[in-house]
């Protein structure tokens, strides 16, 4: 009783420095400000952890504190020394990947097979519906060129591991979920530049092989690691079957250098030691961490769960943060309109996605839910990690930094108001 009180006097207490803040920004008193709403926040993630109905909310309260401490005090968020904080948001973006692809397995990418019409769909509305929106929506507003391309380039990546959680909370159809996510991840290293070079070509210069590349690197090798990783540690998988996948795992290794090495000015020893080095942090050194893991932890499951959770949550944190604070002049010039934009984005996802699975392809509720998870919320840390390789973090990646934690409060809404509401069984 006395805990629960408590988070109610917290909330108090958040209402009271928001309160504060308005009448500060009112009186005039800047400096004072930025603490203000910053302890505002803070105390409300701890506040609602204490109401079952709102606790989901909390992680993306969290990253509104991290977004205001980064646009109040940006300078502390940009470099150390002469370190700068953006070189860290590929590393982080490639260990959330290899987190999901640790948790996943070849039966993820089977599930293609069992149920072709939902993949099939997802994957459709997902790689036309948020381009073209994301590309009308830049038009009608007018950003500049940059900022445009950005919303297109979150329109064009695929799904993230938000929407399987967000499917799971909503009672929709997981299964489904995950291998949409799965297979439009699979798909992004040529439908992401396609789309991008088709879309956005207008506004900023777009190379198709370098963006393929890059979301190789930070995309699907983390993810081929992941899954190394699994299949020797998690799950039971016969020595035939490993061979196999290993195999496999191989080629698209071979694949994306031969890609390389086709489209760049690079020499065939280069080839060979490019191959050799991804084989060797994305094959060799997963293995030896599971014999890691299972010395130290066990094999347990569970625990490895919710530290790749904590990691992959706090990752995306930092990622934001640092997007934040590096554009920030140019999110105060449009932020209030680049807000407006992305909620819109994320809106026409959820309605457009479940309109055409329930009103057009005549799919069952559950089913509905997913495509709608899927096609509104994206995967804002690739769009944020191709943004960096370009070159464009402080505008491109502006619409990716928005757009994350916007997806996570309107997607946690919309499953936690299906939550309460038993899918139906009808076709």
């Amino acid at each position: 009783m006395k805990k629960n009180r408590l988070y109610y006097y917290l909330l108090t207490l958040a209402c009271l420095f928001f309160v504060l803040f308005v009448f500060l920004s009112i009186a005039g008193k800047q400096e004072y400000k930025g603490p203000t709403l910053i302890l505002g926040f803070i105390t409300l993630a701890i506040a609602v952890r204490g109401f079952p109905t709102f606790k989901g909310f909390s992680y993306s309260l969290w990253i509104f504190t991290a977004v205001t401490v980064s646009m109040y005090y940006p300078k502390y968020f940009l470099s150390a020394g002469n370190f700068e904080f953006k070189l860290l948001i590929v590393p982080l973006l490639q260990i959330i990947m290899f987190g999901m692809g640790s948790q996943m397995s070849l039966s993820d990418f089977a599930g293609v097979i069992k149920m072709p019409k939902g993949v099939i769909a997802g994957v459709i509305c997902q790689f036309t519906i948020m381009p073209l929106i994301g590309i009308t929506i830049a038009t009608i507003f007018n950003f500049p060129p940059e900022i445009a391309a950005g919303i297109v380039l979150v329109g064009s990546s695929p799904s993230g591991l938000a929407s399987n959680v967000m499917s799971f909370i909503a009672k929709a159809n997981l299964a489904l979920s995950v291998t949409l996510t799965a297979f439009a991840t699979l798909l992004s290293p040529l439908l992401t530049p396609f789309l991008m070079k088709t879309l956005a070509g207008q506004f900023i210069e777009v190379d198709f092989w370098s963006m393929m590349l890059d979301i190789f690197n930070m995309v699907i090798l983390p993810i081929i690691a992941g899954l190394i990783f699994n299949i020797f540690s998690i799950s039971m998988v016969s020595f035939k079957g490993r061979i196999v996948q290993l195999i496999s795992y191989l080629l698209i290794v071979v694949l994306k250098n031969f890609i390389a090495f086709q489209t760049s000015d690079i020499s065939f020893i280069f080839f060979l030691k490019g191959i050799g080095t991804d084989i060797f942090w994305f094959m060799l050194l997963p293995y030896l961490g599971t014999i890691v893991f299972k010395y130290f932890a066990k094999g347990n499951k569970e625990w490895l769960n919710k530290a790749l959770a904590f990691i992959s949550m706090l990752g995306i944190g930092i990622i934001i943060t640092i997007i934040t604070a590096a554009g920030r002049d140019s999110l105060l010039e449009v932020g209030l309109l680049l807000i407006l934009a992305c909620f819109i984005h994320n809106m026409f996802g959820y309605g457009l996605g479940y309109t055409i699975a329930r009103f057009v392809l005549r799919m069952n509720e559950q089913d509905c839910r997913t495509i709608a998870l899927e096609v509104g919320m994206q995967n804002g840390g690739l769009a944020s990690g191709l943004a960096l390789q370009m070159g464009k973090v402080t505008t491109v990646g502006l619409a990716p930094a928005v757009f994350g934690p916007m997806m996570n409060i309107t997607g946690s809404s919309l499953a936690t108001w299906w939550r309460n509401k038993i899918p139906g069984v009808k076709k």
